[in-house]
């Protein structure tokens, strides 16, 4: 008996490895651009940084709709492929394009078009928002792009190719880093262009990922899309598809906005608090790429046991998740701590925004701890499921009745101080942990959702 069980622990831990490393690494290769970005068009000038940071919200809002889209594609690809049903899969990836290609034509239209009225949306000064019109014009075309390849890594990460996905993303993303030294600073004998610059090295880095993607995507064993079913009306895979996309988008879109507010708010309590409150941001993204990989990969080992049928197995696994994602939690909180004095190594801060990041690290480190089981419980665990409504409810309840009323009420009324703020801020994510962790033992989400 010992023996079948350490058998069967292998079989796990060298499936999570498999699927969950190379997502990890795919997660840390995209926050590393935004690192990028930041550092070097802050050598620059402050307000090329400030405007690029404020322009690339319009992706933030278009991510939030692509995630909600291939979050979609991965249960149901997940669950069909382990079923072996080749055929339901390329109608999850048709609808997935079809999908993605709309969002990427809007975010497109507006940047192009209208970059002055959504940068009007976003800030007020008239020298920030000439600095953004510049970089949404270029960017814009990446933005139509994006949405393509996407759809292509998240077929391939759910049909056993995650280590494909982490070289393509990694590649496309030491391009953009190489390139955003070449096009802002003019190296090797390159114009300097400053902030376009750096819209031209992600459009490029954009090109080469989606080649590379469908390039791929006729080799053996992968997937491609058949241009043929395209136009083809699946009408009970559309209907299975927006039962998972509506709630991911809504829970999608609670989250994202209900962050950017987060930002406004720190925004409004001085430059100290603002400063702070951005490198804590990129120490987050960071650490937080080990339980999103942790997620996404548990989350599809569990979607194939459980469209192959194997409801038992798929249980099984999702216990194990369970207390991995605690263990997870533990490690992000040691991370965040580590981090601290490093982070300000790199970075010149005045001394009153340095004593409110060494605060706010301590609060993030506790909430680091919340984030992570949330993330592998309900964006892994439940997903895998299909049970994605209870993202949706929880982020209401959490974070729009009790984080985002507390925070603001703490910043326009009460006056409190920007820590104090901040814990606010963090309240949802351990607030959830006792709910969500009731709601995984019921075990609704133990789902084959093929037909």
């Amino acid at each position: 008996m010992h023996n079948h069980r350490t058998m069967k622990d292998k079989e796990f831990s060298s499936k999570l490895l498999k699927t969950a490393m190379p997502i990890t690494l795919q997660n840390l290769m995209l926050a590393l651009v935004a690192v990028s970005d930041s550092l070097m068009l802050g050598n620059l000038q402050q307000n090329f940084m400030a405007a690029v940071t404020l322009a690339t919200q319009i992706q933030f809002v278009q991510n939030m709709f692509l995630m909600a889209t291939v979050e979609s594609s991965a249960i149901l690809g997940a669950q069909y492929w382990g079923k072996g049903d080749k055929q339901s899969l390329n109608s999850v990836f048709c609808i997935t394009f079809k999908l993605c290609a709309v969002i990427g034509l809007v975010a497109f239209a507006g940047c192009v078009f209208f970059p002055r009225t959504l940068m009007r949306i976003f800030t007020n000064e008239d020298v920030l928002i000439e600095i953004g019109i510049e970089y949404l014009k270029i960017a814009g075309w990446s933005y139509l792009l994006t949405g393509f390849s996407q759809s292509y890594l998240a077929i391939m990460k759910v049909t056993s190719h995650p280590n494909t996905t982490a070289k393509i993303s990694s590649f496309a993303v030491v391009l953009n880093i190489v390139l955003n030294g070449v096009f802002i600073f003019g190296l090797f004998g390159a114009p300097a262009m400053g902030v376009k610059g750096a819209a031209l090295a992600t459009l490029i880095a954009r090109i080469a990922e989606l080649c590379l993607s469908v390039g791929v995507s006729y080799r053996k064993t992968y997937i491609h899309i058949h241009f043929a079913q395209i136009f083809k009306r699946q009408k009970e895979l559309l209907n299975d598809f927006l039962k998972c996309w509506l709630p991911l988008l809504g829970a999608s879109l609670l989250w994202g906005i209900g962050f950017t507010s987060y930002t406004a708010f720190m925004g409004h309590l001085g430059t100290d608090a603002a400063a702070a409150n951005s490198i804590c941001a990129i120490v987050r993204d960071l650490i937080c790429c080990l339980c999103n990989g942790l997620a996404n990969g548990g989350g599809i080992i569990v979607g194939h046991e459980l469209g192959a049928g194997n409801l038992d197995k798929g249980k099984e696994y999702g216990d194990r998740l369970f207390w991995l994602s605690f263990i997870c939690g533990g490690i992000s909180c040691a991370l965040m701590f580590a981090f601290t004095p490093i982070s300000l190594k790199f970075i010149q801060l005045t001394s009153g925004a340095t004593r409110l990041l060494y605060q706010m690290m301590i609060v993030m480190a506790v909430y680091m701890i919340g984030r992570a089981v949330n993330s592998v419980l309900i964006n892994g665990i439940f997903a895998a499921g299909g049970d994605t409504l209870f993202d949706m409810y929880s982020l209401f309840v959490c974070m729009w009745c009790l984080a985002v009323p507390l925070a603001a009420l703490g910043t326009f009324l009460f006056k409190w101080p920007a820590v104090i703020v901040y814990a606010c801020t963090c309240l949802d994510e351990v607030g959830k942990i006792p709910w969500v962790v009731v709601h995984y033992k019921k075990y609704k989400w133990v789902k084959d959702l093929t037909r």
